[in-house]
């Protein structure tokens, strides 16, 4: 469905000035794939977005949409994709139900279709009711999934989704992504998508791409990203300073025999404020150790007062790729320049 090699864009800032957004970027998703793009802010993701819908130039590169040449047919790829862009695509003094049709219209549909398209996605979309309502009247995630209608109108293929839940509370982000998941099932859509919720990320997508100053620094699932360069966090509390030295080694064991793609494992100590010498380690398949753990302190005579292990999360993995948190973000240069 998307296949871009080399994609690049840079933009002139004052005379002399120039911001490289996004550098030599490949991306391939294939039909009906759900991928996700992360990145903090600053990295490409906006850039790149607009590059793949026709709505930017590349500097240098190619991009093809469903076979489509994005720069020399970028009416054909229209046809097969919807954009829904990060902020309201709806005239707010419109009424809701009018820019839907609208839209239809612009793709070619005839209005009678264009208002059968619209009566069908606003009661697919828990927006009937709503037709005759200003785009202002509606509440931040009825606007948002007015948005994704729109994006819908001429049924594409492809629906491209430009952090589409920024600024809704919970109950409304898990609402639209219900909405979205049921009509990709039913359709069987691609879906390529750009957030700031990790959570969204790691339960939408199949595939994950993270983006760090315009170059793709990860691509893979969820699982394997987090498998391949975080490792679970395994906390064990024991009763003496001693036993923890014990524990420490058989762990430095494990960790030293860890992949060489396994994310920086590592053991180290502190103390609870009871006193209790706790060791943690980072290791892949740490939730599956656990009964070996047990195993072996009992063989050496190490009492374990409690274990615990948390999952990592694509935070992590950012972390350990970077140095630095994806939630942090970055300097916001791709939306200056742009």
């Amino acid at each position: 469905m998307i296949e871009a090699r080399g994609l690049t864009k840079d933009f002139v800032v004052g005379r002399t000035g120039k911001v490289h957004a996004v550098r030599a970027v490949d991306l391939h998703v294939d039909r009906g794939e759900t991928v996700a793009i992360l990145g903090p802010n600053g990295a490409g993701k906006t850039t790149t977005m607009r590059m793949l819908t026709t709505l930017l130039t590349p500097t240098a590169g190619s991009v093809r949409v469903a076979g489509f040449d994005v720069a020399r047919e970028p009416q054909q790829v229209r046809h097969w994709l919807g954009y829904v862009g990060q902020g309201n695509g709806a005239g707010h003094g419109q009424r809701a139900a009018d820019e839907l049709v609208c839209q239809g219209v612009t793709f070619g549909m005839s209005r009678a279709a264009a208002r059968g398209r619209a009566a069908e996605l606003m009661g697919g979309l828990d927006l009937a009711g709503k037709e005759r309502a200003k785009v202002s009247e509606l509440s931040g995630g009825q606007r948002r999934r007015l948005d994704v209608a729109m994006g819908l109108m001429h049924a594409p293929e492809l629906l491209v989704l430009d952090e589409p839940s920024t600024g809704l509370d919970p109950h409304n982000r898990a609402n639209l992504w219900e909405h979205i998941r049921a009509l990709r099932e039913q359709r069987r859509m691609t879906l390529l998508l750009t957030t700031h919720y990790l959570d969204e990320a790691d339960a939408m997508a199949e595939r994950v791409v993270i983006v760090d100053h315009g170059q793709v620094i990860a691509d893979d699932s969820p699982e394997r990203l987090k498998s391949l360069h975080a490792g679970d966090r395994m906390t064990v509390t024991t009763t003496t300073p001693e036993q923890a030295d014990r524990l420490m080694r058989h762990l430095q064991g494990w960790a030293a025999g860890e992949p060489d793609a396994a994310a920086r494992p590592e053991v180290c100590r502190s103390v609870r404020p009871d006193g209790s010498p706790v060791v943690h380690a980072t290791l892949s398949h740490g939730s599956q150790r656990v009964t070996e753990l047990v195993r072996v302190a009992d063989a050496d005579g190490i009492q374990i007062q409690d274990v615990q292990v948390r999952r990592p999360t694509l935070d992590d993995v950012f972390l350990n790729l970077t140095g630095r948190s994806l939630r942090a973000g970055d300097a916001p240069t791709e939306e200056n320049a742009a």
